[in-house]
């Protein structure tokens, strides 16, 4: 039996793309090998956000060459936003690589492996959604649903709508169809994924005419038996309005945690960076969320460094982080990307000494205030889903609550299983606790 490996750069996009990758290539006869060395099909799923996952990616190329010079058989396979972004390009660059795909191209590998002839192709088209690919799940009761494909927003640093086209919302009742096929399967937690998750729908119309809408899309996912746990990434703090952050306070399923990228909090950055929505926009956001759901849990994401950040502008972002309390961030050093407006950039250039420096002071403060922020949950009995055995003490089972908080706890479960954790201690990353005797199974 041939095998294959695959290793996935980016975001959560990606992992679901990898996921549809192995499900096409298992269902083609391979099997999943645990190396490189190993593999008769080496793929790379890569990402172009940011200049680390370009580097990472670069390393391991440099490896797949080497095995492709031992064993010349072996198919190299790069897929991908990096692969997009370079498409005119990868086989000059890299001529070794077999064959390359963008990420609305992945249906096109089980063509090419199937095809009488090897050679060198690539397919970059924009073909819409892929999700009728079948994917090999990480874990059998969680699921990706990716609900629309691309990006309309215009971000001065993005290089998503060049890699990943337009924005498509797919067809309602096709994912509330994929969630009732995901659920009768044993799954009980989605999480739905787009660029922008809340602009959902503006391209659809319901049987009355009107436009489709996301918070419309999580109530009819919420309705889905089985399902215990909704998810969603990410949205545009833009699109983010009432109705979505009622659903959060109103349905059962919906999970009290949302991902609200801030990037800066610095108005004049934002304008700079095309984030279409200001401090006070994105403030006003958050006051709607604490005032509807208090005990949600806020995370974000954050650039350090942008062309033109000064120290004011920089005081700014620590002043927001402070106020709004994140319970985690994702926070980058801003890296040009290609084809970007923020790439081209030859003024304001923050030296790197400065950029390193202002991040050690941003993150310092994320994680004393992501600590404080999780000393509520101390005492508290919260509702865990087990994924399995801890990742630091082999002695312990590790979840996930509602709120997206690692739990590391003593007790007894299997992963899929819903049980109740009394928290005893918290750090600004995890939760540790102890399996309570009112802990129940998943149906």
């Amino acid at each position: 039996m041939k095998r294959y490996h695959v290793t996935t750069f980016g975001c959560q996009m990606n992992e679901h793309d990898s996921e549809r990758m192995k499900g096409m290539l298992e269902s083609l006869g391979y099997e999943e090998s645990p190396s490189h060395d190993e593999a008769d099909v080496i793929l790379f799923n890569t990402c172009s956000i940011r200049e680390n996952a370009d580097t990472r990616f670069a390393a391991h190329l440099g490896h797949a060459k080497r095995v492709k010079r031992e064993r010349p058989d072996v198919v190299i396979g790069v897929g991908g936003c990096w692969a997009q972004s370079v498409k005119d390009d990868v086989f000059r660059q890299f001529p070794f690589v077999d064959v390359a795909f963008g990420p609305g191209q992945v249906g096109r590998l089980a063509e090419f492996l199937t095809s009488d002839s090897l050679t060198a192709q690539g397919f970059f088209e924009f073909e819409g959604f892929t999700a009728d690919l079948p994917p090999r799940r990480a874990r059998e009761h969680q699921a990706w649903v990716q609900i629309s494909v691309g990006c309309n927003c215009r971000c001065s640093y993005c290089i998503v709508p060049s890699t990943r086209g337009r924005e498509v919302s797919r067809p309602f009742e096709q994912l509330v169809a994929e969630v009732e096929r995901l659920a009768s399967e044993g799954v009980c937690e989605v999480t739905l994924l787009g660029q922008n998750v809340n602009s959902y729908g503006r391209d659809l119309r319901g049987a009355d005419g009107r436009p489709r809408s996301f918070s419309e899309l999580l109530r009819a996912v919420d309705a889905v038996a089985g399902i215990d746990r909704v998810r969603y990434t990410s949205p545009h703090p833009k699109d983010m309005r009432e109705d979505v952050v009622l659903a959060h306070a109103e349905l059962a399923a919906l999970c009290e945690h949302i991902h609200l990228p801030l990037q800066s909090g610095s108005s004049h950055v934002l304008r700079a960076m095309r984030r279409t929505y200001d401090r006070a926009r994105y403030m006003d956001r958050v006051a709607l969320i604490r005032e509807h759901v208090p005990d949600c849990a806020l995370t974000t994401d954050v650039i350090v460094g942008f062309p033109g950040e000064t120290e004011a502008d920089f005081a700014q972002t620590l002043e927001v982080v402070d106020e709004v309390g994140f319970d985690s961030a994702f926070t980058f050093v801003f890296s040009p990307r290609r084809g970007t407006e923020a790439g081209a950039a030859t003024e304001g250039l923050v030296p790197h000494e400065v950029k390193v420096e202002r991040m050690g002071r941003l993150v310092e403060l994320v994680q004393r205030r992501a600590h404080e922020r999780a000393q509520r949950f101390v005492g508290r009995e919260v509702e865990v889903l087990v994924e399995g055995a801890s990742r630091t003490d082999p002695a312990r089972l590790r979840g996930r609550s509602r709120h997206n908080k690692v739990v590391n706890f003593a007790g007894l479960a299997q992963p899929g299983e819903m049980v109740a954790v009394r928290i005893e201690a918290a750090t600004s990353q995890t939760l540790l606790g102890e399996m309570s005797l009112v802990s129940r199974a998943l149906a």
